[in-house]
């Protein structure tokens, strides 16, 4: 039995208070596995029936808990089995009735978004995977809250090449389909190595075939609460400035070990992890940036802004793995541009290029995360940022993610607002050397000698 005391309960009431600290999402982990049907359609509706019968209470009970203990709970979601898995349809239109149904149900139950639309094709495709993957466009075009994954790769299997192309064909798809929104349907793509069976963070959520019939997984974020005890310490070393954030984090992951607990007894579901992830927002205070520039970086970008995120991150882990024992998901510090203020400033100032947020993926969670990109990037050009963000996860054994948002319409430097908590940005450059010799040769990137663990 894990004990949580009133006291520590009390320490967080400023950080709630004045420093935008919150439980980013309680997001249910549902088992679809006893819905498949022969019939499509019949599958849509015991979808449709099961999310809602076990996660009808979700946003009553998380309501609940944050009146109980004053902590904002933003977001409520579910994430579902890989829908490829579930299906087990040859036919687009059979996945395309499938997003439908999971749009339903999540807009039946009050959530803001319903993750699962996925598939694991880093070894290669079945006609299932296939199938899904070419439905994506339409699925997401004509959903509101249908968030999809694929993951392309893995240090197990290296990097399925056909994968990487054929997603970079969806996204320019995607961005199409919803130009009238700032092509804000890529925003709910993203394109993994290694994905996580656990994360509750949007738009990447799913619900892993290792994981239970249903689980609650908590995301707590407050990186409002890191950069204010930086800033307040400007002599600090480094050393001590790592030990500060590690106490900080260790104090943010109690409050999500506490509503995960409660949840998941009051939903009659197993306690999944917390993923502690310092994941901004477009409010001012509530940025990775800002962290870095307390630390002393004139903006993200400057030199050494690689090592001060590595630090960042290695120091929430700490804190984090010392407060629970469910630590999971993604956590460590995010890097999304357009949902963070301060590092969309200096991408538009010209300090911050996608070359060097690349190099910022090797030490933090996730990788190039809402990149706004020209409309008309080159479909090849698209699939080699993604097969180096790949790389990346797969050399260093991490689960690595891109979200790329291809504007339709809109050239770099102009500003792109997606709204809410998607945030805006500048349209940033995109190298113009061709690599088409290189990404249509096909097949498979090998593992590397990392994945031979055995």
């Amino acid at each position: 039995m894990v004990f949580i005391t009133a006291q520590e309960i009390l320490e967080t009431v400023h950080m709630i208070r004045s420093e935008n600290l919150d439980v980013r999402a309680v997001t249910m982990g549902i088992s679809l596995d006893d819905c498949a049907e022969r019939d499509p359609r019949r599958t849509a509706e015991r979808v449709y029936a099961k999310i809602v019968r076990r996660a009808g209470r979700l946003v009553a009970v998380a309501d609940e808990l944050q009146e109980k203990y004053g902590v904002p709970i933003v977001n409520k979601r579910v994430a579902v089995t890989p829908i490829a898995d579930v299906a087990g349809s040859h036919d687009p239109a059979a996945y395309v009735e499938l997003a439908h149904a999971l749009d339903a149900a999540a807009e039946e139950i009050g959530i803001d978004f319903i993750g699962g639309f996925s598939a694991l094709v880093q070894k290669g495709f079945t006609k299932s995977d296939a199938a899904l993957i070419e439905a994506i466009p339409e699925a997401i075009g004509a959903t509101r809250r249908v968030c999809s994954s694929v993951n392309v790769a893995s240090t197990r299997a290296g990097i399925n090449m056909d994968a990487v192309v054929r997603m970079a064909d969806v996204v320019l798809a995607v961005a199409r389909r919803t130009a009238d929104d700032g092509s804000i349907g890529c925003a709910k793509i993203v394109v993994f190595c290694n994905v996580p069976e656990d994360n509750p963070f949007m738009a990447g959520a799913l619900h892993g075939s290792g994981e239970p019939e249903v689980s609650v997984n908590v995301a707590i974020s407050g990186p409002g609460v890191v950069r204010n005890v930086v800033v307040a310490h400007p002599d600090a070393s480094l050393i001590e400035l790592a030990d500060l954030i590690k106490r900080t984090t260790f104090k943010i992951t109690r409050v999500g070990e506490l509503i995960a607990r409660e949840a998941s007894g009051m939903l009659d579901a197993q306690m999944g992890i917390i993923d502690l992830s310092l994941a901004p927002t477009p409010a001012v205070g509530d940025s990775i940036a800002e962290i870095l520039q307390g630390m002393g970086l004139e903006q993200p970008g400057a030199p050494g802004t690689t090592a001060a995120l590595a630090m960042l991150n290695d120091a929430v882990k700490k804190g984090g793995t010392m407060a629970t024992s469910s630590t999971g998901g993604l956590s460590g510090a995010f890097i999304p541009v357009s949902e963070d203020a301060a590092m969309a400033r200096a991408a538009a100032d010209g300090a911050l290029s996608i070359e060097k947020l690349e190099a910022m993926t090797a030490v933090c969670s996730l990788g190039l995360d809402m990149i706004i990109v020209p409309g008309d990037t080159p479909r090849n050009a698209l699939a080699g940022i993604i097969a180096d963000v790949m790389a990346i996860g797969m050399v260093n054994g991490k689960s690595t993610g891109a979200r790329l948002i291809p504007a339709y319409g809109k050239q770099v430097g102009d500003w792109v607002s997606l709204g809410g908590l998607f945030g805006e940005g500048p349209v940033m450059a995109v190298s113009t050397s061709r690599n088409d010799r290189f990404v249509t040769r096909g097949g498979r990137i090998p593992a590397p000698l990392q994945g031979l663990t055995n």
